[in-house]
């Protein structure tokens, strides 16, 4: 069967769509009925709309369009919803107040094009196409990740990021804070994690050798600021996962607090170069004790129910020569310095799953994570599929198809990216989260997939935003939608791309 027109103009595809004759225009007098519990929703609406339009949308009790919860909805979830639009009224229901922030992305996806527009629009007619729409995410985990370790961004780019998301109905953003060149987030106990571990002297210009810039790049949030960005994120129905690396990808808290390594008497500098450190975390008490610390104020900042701990890359050739390493592998009954890996990992996961939170790591074979974690897998589907048949709870994010540091084309011409493979916007539209040979049990632990864009070789917001839009786009649209056909995508892309132009995104062309 054909798309229906209104599958035509919505990114991601709404699960069904059905026309109705006429249209609603919304005028300054067009007022909102808000159900008990849809307050934050008509606040978001009203939010989105004024920039552009200007229109007030107060609260009235007879107001044609109507905002409502009604926990009846069971077929809806979490963050389904229906929308019906007739010449007169507007009436948006959902069972929780997630699907009804869904679904004023829909609103806005329906008006002009230019009710995105930062600034006012004179003489545009604010109408929205009768319609039915029932729409329900076909994933539950549809996330995107951002490295400001390699390369900081202030918190304003990151409200806009959040707010490019929600337009998609991406609902985890994945922010990764720490890693071997950078340590962005505050720790009350320890200042000194920002202090030195969030300014490097210089950074590395290519992807091997020791060119470098002789630019001293730094930067670290407030505790303000994230809470703030939590907040913001909440508010448009988008949840801040942070991430804290360990036990490697760490040589910038060593620089910091030297005392944390297995050789504290050594002096480490914030690391220059880009790939993998050899430098990782000790394994005394101290340093569990230390990670315990950072990870309780992270829980007071980030509500969110996952927490990611990294935990890939790890190499173990100072565990191997260290006399603690070897006296921690005694004292645990482990078989080896490989074997600290998941006793770290699960010390650690455990005193998350105490505290009440989802511990989430990278995998780099897909079950060498410890029991009860999360498991994202980017190596191989296979890998996704191993974690899943092991009992873990799984986000397939295959580099091949999720990795948005990748040039998207050979053109030369391209700006810089990651070295190694194009990963084009039809590998991202053609990834399905759920790996081949999953059986229905194996299938149901598949959360989703994700995005991730690591900033070796991006540094500014317009070069971060070339290099998401529109692949971005597609791994949206088929989180929620599940499979579309790749005409029938690029149709929709084609229209969704005035939407990107109207909020100044600076797109891939």
């Amino acid at each position: 069967m054909p798309a229906h027109p209104l599958h035509a103009t919505l990114l991601p595809r709404p699960t069904t769509a059905r026309a109705r004759p006429g249209a609603f225009t919304f005028h300054t007098d067009t007022s909102l009925r808000v159900g008990t519990g849809a307050e934050d929703a008509a606040r978001l609406l009203r939010t989105l709309l004024a920039p552009a339009t200007g229109l007030p949308l107060r609260p009235a009790a007879d107001g044609p369009v109507a905002l409502a919860l009604d926990p009846h909805l069971t077929g809806l979830g979490r963050e389904g919803y229906g929308l019906t639009i007739g010449p007169h009224s507007v009436v948006l229901r959902a069972a929780r107040l997630t699907g009804l922030l869904r679904g004023v992305q829909t609103i806005r996806q329906l008006l002009p094009a230019q009710a995105l527009a930062p600034e006012p629009r004179r003489g545009v007619p604010w109408s929205l196409p009768c319609a039915e729409i029932t729409d329900v995410p076909h994933h539950p985990w549809r996330g995107a990740m951002l490295d400001v370790a390699r390369h900081f961004q202030p918190v304003e780019y990151l409200r806009r990021y959040v707010d490019l998301l929600a337009l998609h109905k991406i609902n985890v953003f994945h922010l990764h804070l720490t890693d071997d060149q950078g340590w962005r987030m505050p720790v009350t106990a320890y200042p000194e994690l920002t202090e030195i571990g969030g300014h490097r002297s210089r950074s590395m210009t290519g992807a091997t050798g020791d060119d470098h810039d002789g630019t001293p790049h730094s930067g670290a949030y407030t505790r303000a600021e994230l809470a703030g960005l939590v907040e913001y994120a909440a508010a448009r129905g988008v949840t801040v996962m942070p991430e804290i690396e360990m036990p490697g990808h760490v040589r910038a808290a060593l620089a910091a607090c030297p005392w944390l390594g297995n050789d504290p008497d050594r002096t480490l500098d914030v690391w220059t170069r880009w790939g993998v450190c050899d430098t990782v975390l000790g394994v005394h008490d101290e340093v569990l004790d230390f990670c315990r610390t950072v990870l309780e104020e992270v829980m007071d900042l980030f509500p969110s129910p996952y927490i990611h701990i990294g935990g890939d890359e790890c190499p173990l050739t100072e565990w191997e020569r260290s006399p603690v390493a070897e006296a921690r592998i005694r004292a645990e009954g482990l078989s080896g310095p490989a074997a600290l890996h998941r006793w770290f990992l699960g010390r650690v996961g455990e005193f998350l799953v105490r505290n009440g939170r989802h511990p989430v790591g990278w995998a780099e074979t897909g079950t060498e994570l410890p029991d009860g974690f999360t498991v994202m897998a980017w190596r191989d589907p296979a890998h996704a599929l191993a974690a899943a048949r092991h009992g873990h709870d799984v986000i397939n994010a295959h580099y091949r198809a999720t990795y948005l540091d990748y040039a998207q084309t050979t053109d030369p011409r391209e700006p810089r990216a990651q070295p190694g493979a194009v990963v084009a916007l039809r590998d991202v539209h053609g990834h399905d989260p759920v790996p081949p040979g999953a059986s229905p049990d194996a299938a149901a632990r598949v959360l989703g997939t994700q995005a991730q864009l690591w900033t070796e070789f991006a540094a500014t917001p317009e070069h971060l935003e070339h290099l998401t839009y529109p692949r971005l786009c597609a791994l949206a649209d088929r989180a929620w939608s599940g499979p579309t056909a790749w005409h029938d995508f690029r149709s929709r892309l084609d229209r969704h791309t005035t939407r990107l132009d109207a909020l100044g995104v600076h797109r891939h062309r």
